[in-house]
C-alpha cells in the first residue's frame, strides 16, 4: 500500500511525525500498520497482541478492522485505560470497540482482556495488574492524544509523570481524580504501554492542534512521556499539526 504521509523533522529521535492530509487517509494507515503489526507477529509465530486506544478517534479505524483477513484465533487484545462504569455501558471504551469492531470478529472471548474498572479504580487497577503478570512486551499499542495532551487515562498532574513513568511503575494503576468525568479510571502506566515493538498514536481533529504544538515544543505532557525501543509514530491530521 502506498505511503501516505509525509515525515517531518521530529523534535526528538525517539518521536517519527507523520502528517495526512485528510482523516481518511491517516485511517487508512493506521490499518495498515495494524495489518503489518499482526502479520509480522503471526509470521514469527506468536500471538499478537495489540492494546486498544478508547475514545471516538479510533472508531472508523475498528470498524475497517472487521474485513481484516488474519487468524483471529491467535489475537490477544488489551486495553489502555477504562472509566469506571458498568460493564456494558455505553461510556466505556471496551463497549466501543466490542460495538465497532470486536463483536464482529471470531477473536476468542478469552483473549480479549477488558479491565474490570467496574470493581472501581483500586480494585480494577490491581485485578488487570494480575492479569499482565507474565505478558511480555505488546507488539502494538494504539494510543490517542487528548486536548490536554493526556494520553489513555494519564492525566497533565494526575499520572503525568512520577510514579506512572517510573521504571518499576505497576503495570496498571487507579485514578481517583481524572480533571474530566467520570473521575474514577482504571490506567497502564506510562511505563507498561512502552513495553512494545510498536507504539503508534492517532491524532485527528483542528482541537488537538495545541496539544500537538505543546508536543512537538518539547513540553511535559503526558503524550509526550511515552517511550519505545523502536521510537514512537505519530500519525496526525493536517489540521491538528500547525505550522
Amino acid at each position: 500500500m502506498p505511503r501516505k504521509a509525509i515525515v517531518l523533522p521530529h523534535v526528538s529521535q525517539a518521536t517519527r511525525w507523520h502528517v495526512f492530509a485528510t482523516r481518511d487517509a491517516l485511517e487508512v494507515e493506521a490499518r495498515s500498520r495494524i495489518e503489518c503489526a499482526a502479520q509480522g507477529a503471526l509470521a514469527r509465530g506468536e500471538r499478537f497482541r495489540i492494546v486498544l486506544a478508547g475514545g471516538e478517534t479510533p472508531r472508523s479505524i475498528y470498524r475497517s478492522l472487521v474485513a481484516l483477513e488474519t487468524d483471529w484465533r491467535r489475537w490477544e487484545v488489551y486495553f489502555g485505560d477504562e472509566r469506571c462504569l458498568p460493564r456494558g455501558d455505553a461510556g466505556r471504551n471496551d463497549r466501543m470497540a466490542f460495538d465497532a469492531w470486536l463483536d464482529h470478529v471470531p477473536i476468542p472471548r478469552d483473549a480479549i482482556h477488558s479491565i474490570p474498572a467496574e470493581a472501581g479504580p483500586v480494585a480494577g487497577a490491581e485485578a488487570y495488574g494480575r492479569s499482565l503478570a507474565g505478558v511480555g512486551d505488546f507488539d502494538l499499542v494504539l494510543l490517542g492524544l487528548g486536548d490536554d495532551g493526556h494520553t489513555a487515562s494519564l492525566f497533565p498532574g494526575v499520572h503525568g509523570g512520577g510514579r506512572a513513568a517510573a521504571a518499576d511503575a505497576p503495570d496498571a494503576l487507579p485514578v481517583l481524580d481524572a480533571p474530566k468525568p467520570p473521575r474514577e479510571r482504571v490506567t497502564l502506566s506510562t511505563s507498561r504501554l512502552g513495553r512494545a515493538r510498536e507504539v503508534l498514536f492517532v491524532v485527528a481533529g483542528e482541537s488537538k492542534r495545541d496539544a500537538v504544538r505543546r508536543w512537538r515544543n518539547g513540553e511535559d505532557i503526558p503524550a509526550a512521556s511515552i517511550g519505545c525501543a523502536a521510537g514512537v509514530d505519530v500519525l496526525v491530521e493536517k489540521v491538528a499539526f500547525a505550522g
